[in-house]
């Protein structure tokens, strides 16, 4: 029994790892096309492109990796199946229900690399990706807004019109409201570097304090300044939600509702980033029965494709239910787990199936 569970296990892992390196190139070609339309822009030259399509490699692999297990895994067993190598194994003592147990074993270790690739590798290679590019390209960290990147932070709303990729703020602005949502305090700065301790370090401030008396201001060549932003905040900036670490989202899920913003894109991330692993073990699943056939049956041909259409239509369709749960203000959870429950019990349902029609 190890010795074809051993046997399963290669068989399977080497055609999901062929077909991972097929996918990953095959993307990394179509960045590598995408991109060549900056060439030239600043410094932005051929060995800056490859660099950037280089580090965009490991987000490729997070995204791909179940779907790479599916259609690997199926062309796996379908080999098996039409050697009838699959058939020994049966009346070896494997049951279909112990092979499918065994399948999603092997996609539990899927599931682990998923999560390996999307919290430790993928976030940290995107943002040097998207820095490395702004750096050569001579560009800003760029918001939706004409005026710049705009933070709460309690009773302040900060105003910064450029970030540049190394972390630096030009052109500061802070407005200071009181309790009863009354403008306190106006500070104005030409830049701002961020300090080891936590704290910025502003210069060419001028400060504008609306008091009793009337109207003060003052004028200072440098300060220290202490604010809820920071360049953990700024990386946000960088990369989108669905790219960042389970960490860097529950903080900044945590910064926005504690400062009452919205925070509901961010929410839909963070639980798709723990429950998109899953996705391994139910791809895998699903592999055995779209894959099993009668060796004299034929068809074995049309049963890969419309498996490997399901793998791809599961992951359209996670993308779409984020989208959509985003726009009805669904709880973020459900958004997340719906496709990857739906397809579990349809794998359930045609291997109940396959049993009783065996």
């Amino acid at each position: 029994m190890p010795t074809l569970v051993r046997y399963l296990s290669r068989e399977v892992l080497q055609a999901s790892f062929f077909v991972f390196a097929a996918l990953t190139t095959l993307f990394a070609l179509f960045d590598l096309i995408n991109e060549l339309d900056s060439l030239g822009k600043g410094a932005y030259g051929f060995a800056a492109i490859l660099g950037y399509v280089l580090l965009n490699i490991p987000g490729h692999l997070y995204d791909l990796l179940p779907v790479a297990a599916l259609i690997g895994s199926l062309l796996a067993l379908a080999r098996m199946v039409s050697n009838s190598e699959l058939t020994v194994m049966f009346t070896s003592g494997f049951s279909m229900r112990r092979t499918a147990a065994w399948l999603m074993l092997i996609g539990v270790f899927f599931g682990v690399l998923t999560f390996l690739f999307g919290e430790v590798v993928a976030p940290a290679t995107d943002r040097y990706a998207e820095q490395l590019k702004l750096k050569a390209t001579h560009q800003v960290i760029a918001q939706a807004f004409r005026s710049g990147l705009w933070v709460r932070d309690h009773h302040q709303f900060i105003n910064v019109r450029e970030v540049t990729p190394d972390g630096e703020l030009h052109d500061v602005s802070v407005y200071v409201f009181d309790a009863a949502d009354r403008l306190q305090q106006t500070l104005r700065a030409g830049g701002g570097h961020f300090l080891h301790d936590g704290t910025w370090q502003l210069t060419k401030i001028d400060i504008t304090s609306f008091v009793a008396s009337g109207v003060l201001l003052q004028h200072q060549p440098a300060m220290v300044w202490q604010s809820a932003l920071t360049p953990a905040v700024m990386n946000v900036l960088l990369v989108a939600p669905e790219k960042m670490s389970v960490e860097d989202l529950w903080a900044y899920v945590g910064h926005l509702n504690a400062n009452h913003q919205p925070a509901e894109r961010y929410e839909i991330a963070l639980w798709s980033k723990l429950f998109y692993p899953l996705a391994a073990p139910v791809m895998l699943l699903l592999a055995l029965p779209f894959a099993w056939h009668r060796p004299r049956a034929g068809g074995v041909g049309v049963r890969v494709f419309v498996g490997i259409m399901t793998g791809l239509g599961f992951h359209l369709l996670n993308r779409l239910f984020a989208y959509i749960g985003l726009l009805n203000d669904w709880k973020p959870w459900v958004s997340v787990s719906v496709p990857t429950m739906v397809f579990l019990l349809i794998g359930l349902a045609m291997l109940f199936y396959l049993e009783k029609a065996e």
